[in-house]
């Protein structure tokens, strides 16, 4: 595995500047930049968070061990079907993970079926993979893929074009779904569930965008873009029936293919997901897009949500809070299913009057009623039209880990980036407290001691941990221990422990309140 040593890069940075800029409050981490990737994917195991595997056009992916601090790669290949990007990458409970894509095969036409190859290792090595979806010539495009984890079955949707590109008004596309239930091997019989047809124009009136959920109980839902705007079906029976009409979600302003200076191109089509934690919003479905309902100058990012099986639709609720006229653009959405709450990546140039790009996350807690947005990369870039940028972005979040997946193009140089990130730090400041305050941490950066200074306005059961950026506990100080009023210095010694460099932080828990306090470790 080749070092990513990006990371600490950063933190040397941060020494070099003499503590005048704050450490970033998620470091970002350089995944690949080779092979001029765009793109991306990302799958966190929810048995090993520390597992994680990626992917990216056309042929690249990436794996690591260590929560994604680090990360080896390779360039995926399939004697039999040939790769041709659009990666989708999902993991079962075996640990298994799946690499879907399209195809370039020795023998046949140009993205003519879909392919699925699975690895056993965690992302090292892939099998040659099986296919679906093949219909003489024509072309099968835009897959994605969900497992159900309770059976383990893998359910498909795509778009299949008569013919790409055609003006042709005999030619149309379809979403189609298939199944597996035999971790990959083999593949049910494909099936149209659109009921209105779109052009094969790859723009607005054509449909594309299925991205399958499951639900609670095994239902299958998914949403779709087209000439009608957003629409849903569902299936209660492992998709082999599926509704007689399909359910309008929204309408799509100005379409789904739109423009963005400085991108080659760009589409705000939706992401479908559910609710399967055992949290209050069980249950609940969401679709998220991106459009210019309010101008071309003004593109956000937006949810709707179903609370009794996709038959009713909320209105469009608009998921990032800045103020209007700026660009949200290329979002991705996924559902935390041991805590229910939403996780949101996109691109924003809220903070500029040209063609700078950050990349921001949001949060919803509470079912998408309120938003958090904050933003993730270090520092933003400035993208060219002359480079094909890719067509989405991605995300993965389980049990508080959450690693966004995203591609940067500066100085016409594409590559792939992550942050580290875990619920517990959204919110906390990026400048540490001044000595005035009653927290206080020192010194920062540290090598092998560091102090915990703190108050007390009255009796209290304290706890008080080190902890790692995963929110894993590195170190007890204090386990419910009852103190009396007063101010506390308390020293942690990491001599007797194996620490990575990196970011860490102190809990405080009083009972009453928690607070956090960031430090920086340098072996």
């Amino acid at each position: 595995m080749k070092k990513n040593i990006q990371y600490l890069l950063s933190v040397l940075l941060f020494l070099v500047s003499g503590f005048t800029t704050s450490f970033a409050q998620y470091p970002n981490v350089l995944i690949g930049e080779q092979f001029t990737p765009e793109e991306p994917a990302i799958a966190i195991d929810p048995a090993n968070t520390k597992r994680i595997v990626a992917g990216a056009n056309i042929s690249s992916f990436y794996y690591s061990n260590d929560g994604g601090v680090t990360w080896g790669d390779g360039q995926l290949t399939s004697e039999a079907h040939g790769v041709w990007g659009d990666p989708c990458l999902v993991v079962d409970t075996m640990g298994y993970y799946y690499f879907f894509h399209l195809a370039n095969p020795p023998l046949g036409s140009w993205i003519d079926r879909i392919v699925c190859q699975r690895s056993t290792d965690g992302g090292l090595t892939w099998n040659d993979g099986t296919a679906f979806g093949k219909d003489n010539n024509k072309a099968q495009d835009k897959e994605w893929a969900v497992i159900d984890r309770a059976t383990n079955t893998i359910y498909v949707t795509w778009t299949q074009f008569d013919e790409y590109g055609s003006t042709n008004p005999l030619d149309s596309t379809n979403i189609l779904f298939v199944r597996s239930t035999d971790q990959g091997l083999s593949w049910s019989t494909p099936v149209r569930i659109n009921k209105q047809a779109g052009d094969c124009l790859d723009s607005d009136n054509t449909v594309e965008g299925a991205v399958p959920a499951v639900g609670p109980e095994g239902q299958i839902y998914v949403a779709w873009a087209g000439p009608l705007g957003i629409m849903f079906d569902r299936s209660a029976d492992g998709g082999s029936t599926w509704l007689a009409n399909d359910i309008f979600v929204s309408d799509i302003p100005g379409g789904w293919d739109f423009g963005i200076p400085g991108i080659s191109r760009c589409n705000g089509l939706p992401v479908t997901c559910c609710d399967i934690s055992n949290g209050p919003d069980r249950g609940t479905i969401y679709v998220n897009w991106s459009d210019q309902r309010n101008g071309e100058t003004d593109t956000d990012v937006w949810l709707c949500r179903s609370n009794d099986g996709g038959n009713t639709w909320s209105s469009p609720i608009r998921v990032n809070n800045d103020l209007p006229g700026k660009q949200q653009f290329f979002t991705w959405m996924a559902v935390d299913q041991a805590t229910g709450y939403l996780w949101f990546v996109f691109y924003d140039r809220r903070s500029y009057t040209d063609m700078k790009t950050d990349v921001f996350l949001a949060l919803s807690k509470d079912g998408g009623n309120t938003f958090t947005n904050f933003k993730v990369s270090e520092t933003p870039f400035i993208p060219t039209s002359n480079v094909f940028f890719g067509d989405y972005t991605n995300i993965s979040a389980h049990n508080n880990i959450i690693r966004p997946i995203w591609a940067r193009l500066h100085n016409s140089q594409l590559s792939v980036w992550t942050a580290i990130l875990d619920s517990t730090m959204v919110g906390i400041p990026d400048v540490l407290p001044q000595a005035e305050n009653d927290e206080e941490s020192y010194p920062n950066p540290f090598s092998d001691e560091a102090y915990f200074a703190f108050k007390i306005h009255k009796r209290s059961l304290v706890n008080l941990e080190v902890m790692d950026l995963y929110g894993q506990s590195v170190a007890t100080i204090y386990a419910n221990q009852w103190l009396d009023p007063g101010k506390y210095i308390e020293r942690f010694d990491s001599s007797g422990i194996d620490l990575p460099s990196g970011v860490y932080y102190f809990r405080l828990n009083t009972g009453e309140a928690e607070k956090r306090r960031k430090i920086i470790y340098l072996r």
